[in-house]
């Protein structure tokens, strides 16, 4: 990680800082509770709040009683309104924005139609969006995720879907819109918000799939997504699931991209119900128990769980979230996935909780948003 500017919000936090991410990421919270998550005293802890109370960093919410013998605790909290940032979602045709305040909850969305993929028109209608979502509130930094291999959260070094190779996308949106900017893989965004905010924010070892359009994986351990120059080419679409299943575009044989991908699904689906059928339809006739479109998504699905029992088996993560578009798939074969999940694994080992994100567009540019605001609480861009 880079070098930690201390000077947020305003005010050299310096040895303040963890109690400050604290209770951002997890106020309103006891004073006795951060005492114990960072090992300081009543006396140190003390100490290291005052400034940050004082000059309005963190703020003392008064005494909550849970019941217990004992005096009240005392809460902290920060206010969410005081900062927004903007997270960007960039898919093959639109853009999807997202307005969060400081604890990454969504204040105002939208989606915007790609006209011209090259970068430079791009560039222009983020700086659109950055103008529209200026007008109400001051933006305190941009997020932007995309779904392709990214270095250190500046540039874009291959986006198949929109042709790009080596593209300085946060420099050029930091020229156009004079606001800070990071730019990451669209799954590493996600987990970031995952960890800090979301479902896994008090796991140490997690792991994040999306099902979709294509199919990701992001594995996160004591805060930090695993992630190296390979990262973003999609590596996980092509695990092997299915010996004798469909060919992939590439040429492999029951992998995830043919079993999982949503216009995979569509095509099975139109082949076997004689008309055209897309992904959620399909997933809506196995629901209403149609014969051919519920051996499609259990084929699916018993993919995914060997995908699921995989993950485990070579992470132990303590919890699994399954995200994207298509996590109405992954809802619909539950059952069909966790029965495959415990036949690919030994009987004593136990299935890790699995959460499902709700597979709106926007929680992908939420995801993007907490980018950016991990770079404002640091007080630097976050390398990885």
């Amino acid at each position: 990680m880079t070098e930690i500017n201390n000077n947020v919000w305003g005010i050299d936090v310096g040895a303040s800082l963890p109690v400050a991410l604290e209770v951002l990421r997890h106020g309103p919270i006891s004073r006795a509770e951060i005492g114990r998550r960072l090992g300081l005293s009543h006396a140190s802890l003390s100490r290291l709040s005052a400034p940050l109370i004082k000059r309005g960093v963190i703020l003392d919410i008064g005494e909550h009683y849970d019941g217990r013998v004992g005096r009240p605790s005392r809460m902290l909290d920060v206010n969410p309104s005081s900062h927004h940032f903007l997270g960007l979602k960039i898919r093959e045709h639109e853009i999807v924005a997202a307005i969060t305040d400081l604890r990454g909850q969504i204040i105002d969305s939208s989606t915007c139609e790609i006209q011209d993929r090259s970068p430079e028109a791009l560039v222009l209608q983020v700086q659109e969006l950055h103008r529209l979502a200026s007008i109400k509130r001051t933006i305190t930094g941009i997020g932007i995720g995309i779904g392709a291999a990214v270095h250190q959260r500046r540039a874009v070094i291959s986006a198949g879907f929109l042709g790009w190779r080596d593209v300085p996308l946060a420099d050029l949106i930091e020229e156009a819109t004079g606001t800070p900017a990071l730019v990451e893989n669209d799954v590493v965004a996600l987990c970031e918000y995952e960890d800090w905010f979301g479902s896994a924010k008090t796991d140490s070892r997690f792991a994040v799939i999306t099902v979709g359009i294509g199919t990701g994986f992001g594995l996160v351990v004591d805060g930090k997504p695993i992630v190296n120059d390979d990262y973003g080419l999609g590596l996980v679409g092509h695990w092997p699931m299915d010996s004798t299943g469909p060919l992939c575009p590439q040429g492999h044989r029951g992998c995830a991209a043919a079993l999982l991908n949503s216009d995979a699904i569509a095509r099975y689906a139109t082949e076997a119900l004689g008309t055209d059928t897309t992904f959620d339809e399909t997933v809506e006739l196995a629901l209403a128990n149609n014969p051919a479109a519920k051996r499609i998504v259990d084929d699916a699905t018993n993919g995914l769980g060997i995908l699921v029992a995989a993950i485990c088996n070579l992470t132990l993560p303590e919890r699994i979230i399954i995200a994207g578009e298509g996590v109405q798939l992954a809802e619909a074969g539950h059952e069909t996935m966790l029965q495959s999940v415990a036949a690919h694994r030994a009987p004593e080992a136990q299935t890790p909780p699995i959460s499902y994100s709700s597979g709106d567009n926007v929680e992908w540019a939420r995801g993007a948003a907490v980018l950016a605001i991990q770079s404002f609480a640091l007080g630097t861009p976050v390398s990885i």
